[in-house]
């Protein structure tokens, strides 16, 4: 099932008695009394969690259960916990780490690590996001209904069940925007300007839009899913992202480089920052990320886009080297904002070639600010 891509690390499945003792401790009562059938074979298996399809005892409408693994949560608490430790260690040992503040990332990373655990806060994240469209009329965009208690609980998720296809099978996607009497583009378009919105209008936004969480349903709409993965940001970092995007449009790399360093925390270790080096390094890194391209592979017969996560992780990666390098720390949430712009320009290199997101006027991306 393409719905809960990040779940399908295909990793072995935990049996499903394991599964149905979870679940009813959890809801608090056997699985017969709130559900007519759960499908004891996993939809998606990883290491966090598995998804089963089910179907709900009265209305018989079709859902499905994302479950945490049993000791999933120890586990990753306590490597986690040790990570902090570790970093704490090497900059007591090593004082010039602490300019990269080493254990303020690694803390970060572990609150957004065990927020990901609680499904309390991922069902939260897909009310206000659905909330967020029926209140911007965006129609043509939609989210599965989360379930509330007593069919969710912390690590129990009863989900619409949304049947679809991923952003990457091209030739799906035609024939359900042509359904809906729209093209490719404008269906990127509709959900490009869906999340720009919500980065601002809800607490939190999907950080974690890899092609797999954007389906392509029948009816043409475009389904937002999985919000496990979530970030924040605040007003000012959006208004610098936005700077930022539209200097780097018009190769002004001296004002994406001012962009930054209005956005981070400048002048780490005293240091001041040479704007000018700073821009021309962005300027290089622009150009090795440019190369890496969304693809366009025919596999079954059937035309997909390919896009490479590992290039758009190390390009990410690299630019917060570069910033650090001129003494710029950036925001902890700015790379999951520039992670999903750059899935979005992957998307459009393959499914809208010609579209200029930053001139188009359909597109709000750069409004935002």
């Amino acid at each position: 099932m393409p719905e809960f891509q990040k779940c399908l690390d295909r990793t072995p499945p935990v049996p499903f008695d394991v599964i149905r003792q979870v679940v009813e401790s959890e809801l608090g009562q056997p699985l017969s009394a709130l559900f007519e059938s759960v499908d004891p074979v996993p939809l998606a298996s990883a290491s966090v969690a598995q998804v089963h399809a089910a179907v709900l005892r009265g209305s018989r409408k079709e859902v499905v259960l994302k479950v945490q693994k049993p000791g999933v949560a120890e586990a990753l608490s306590a490597d986690l916990a040790f990570l902090q430790a570790a970093a704490r260690t090497l900059e007591f040992l090593a004082p010039e780490l602490q300019r990269g503040s080493l254990a303020a990332i690694t803390g970060d990373l572990r609150a957004s690590m065990l927020d990901e655990l609680d499904f309390e806060k991922e069902r939260e994240a897909l009310r206000s996001f659905s909330a967020y469209l029926a209140a911007s009329g965006a129609d043509g965009i939609t989210a599965p209904y989360a379930y509330p208690p007593p069919l969710s609980a912390r690590r129990v998720l009863t989900m619409e069940r949304l049947r679809g296809v991923p952003l990457t099978d091209l030739e799906a996607i035609r024939g359900a925007a042509a359904a809906r009497g729209r093209t490719p583009e404008a269906l990127l378009i509709d959900a490009l300007n869906a999340w720009a919105g919500s980065v601002l209008a809800c607490d939190s936004f999907h950080a974690d839009l890899h092609a797999g969480n954007l389906l392509v349903l029948r009816d043409g709409r475009v389904a937002f899913i999985d919000f496990g993965i979530v970030g924040r940001v605040s007003p000012d970092t959006w208004a610098a992202v936005s700077a930022l995007l539209a200097a780097t449009a018009d190769g002004q790399w001296r004002v994406a480089a001012q962009a930054l360093v209005a956005m981070g925390a400048a002048g780490m270790g005293g240091r001041p920052v040479d704007v000018d080096a700073f821009g021309r390094d962005l300027a290089a890194l622009a150009d090795s990320v440019a190369s890496v391209r969304a693809t366009v592979v025919v596999q079954e017969g059937a035309a997909a886009v390919g896009v490479d996560e590992a290039d758009v992780s190390r390009a990410i990666l690299e630019l917060v080297r570069v910033a650090e390098r001129h003494a710029v720390k950036l925001p902890p949430d700015f790379g999951l904002l520039l992670r999903n712009v750059l899935y979005f320009d992957r998307y459009r290199a393959a499914l809208a070639p010609e579209l200029d997101v930053l001139n188009d006027p359909r597109v709000a991306l750069r409004r935002r600010s």
